[in-house]
């Protein structure tokens, strides 16, 4: 027997598929102009491991990893001998700094973050040169971008480049990609903590005065990265408070 309400079901069954498809399509294009017409603020670089010193949630880190750790921690104790090429193509080691207390940031020029940061470095090493302070930029960028990018905001500091071997820097210090993220060292080129997203004036004077107190021989190393990771989560807590 015929079944009456069949022509009206299809026509409904035919109706909903054609909408889905139609959602489907829109998301794919969303998608897509998303993915290659608009560059990210960060990139999304995961921790691959905690910054000595943080807690079990890696506490210094103001960016939420994309996913658990996948390997065994990988941050170095010591910066590593990292060459790369400077903006003028001569080849550094990050080992040319050591006897200064150094930070090493890792950037790049369409990262909004990033560019934000550049005017408290450049502040932070004018400030800090009786101590020695050094600040090395190492730029996941293009060489071309980062000369051009330098010269326009006359960054003053050592900047390193390589793409691939940016990324391969940054997994060097234990991580995939967030940028930025800042490696702080001592003057014997003892990693003391990793600070992971934005850098803020308030954090990089707790964790430079830590620095100064290990160096001066008032903090171990483990006490001056316990009060890194407690007053970082402090104020990043207050600063959550007032937005």
């Amino acid at each position: 027997m015929t079944d009456p309400h069949f022509p009206k079901r299809q026509a409904r069954r035919g109706g909903l598929l054609a909408a889905a498809l139609v959602l489907l399509a829109s998301a794919l294009v969303g998608f897509v102009s998303y993915r290659f017409l608009v560059p990210p603020a960060t990139v999304a670089l995961r921790q691959a491991a905690p910054p000595p010193g943080a807690g079990p949630a890696g506490e210094t880190s103001d960016a939420q990893p994309s996913a658990p750790p996948a390997a065994p921690p990988k941050v170095p104790d010591r910066v590593p001998q990292l060459q790369l090429p400077a903006v003028d193509g001569q080849v550094h080691s990050l080992t040319d700094w050591k006897g200064r207390p150094l930070v090493v940031n890792f950037w790049a020029t369409w990262c909004d973050p990033c560019r934000r940061e550049i005017p408290l470095l450049k502040a932070l090493r004018r400030e800090h040169a009786r101590d020695g302070l050094e600040i090395v930029g190492i730029a996941i960028d293009s060489r071309e971008s980062v000369q051009k990018y330098a010269a326009e905001r006359a960054i003053d500091y050592p900047l390193l480049v390589g793409e691939r071997e940016g990324l391969q820097a940054a997994a060097a210090f234990g991580m995939e990609t967030v940028l930025p993220f800042s490696v702080f060292a001592d003057r014997e080129g003892r990693v003391v903590t990793l600070k992971i997203g934005e850098l803020h004036r308030d954090e990089a004077e707790l964790i430079l005065g830590r620095i100064r107190d290990l160096q001066a021989g008032r903090l171990t190393l483990e006490a001056a990265q316990a009060q890194i990771t407690a007053g970082v989560r402090s104020l990043r807590e207050a600063r959550a408070g007032e937005d």
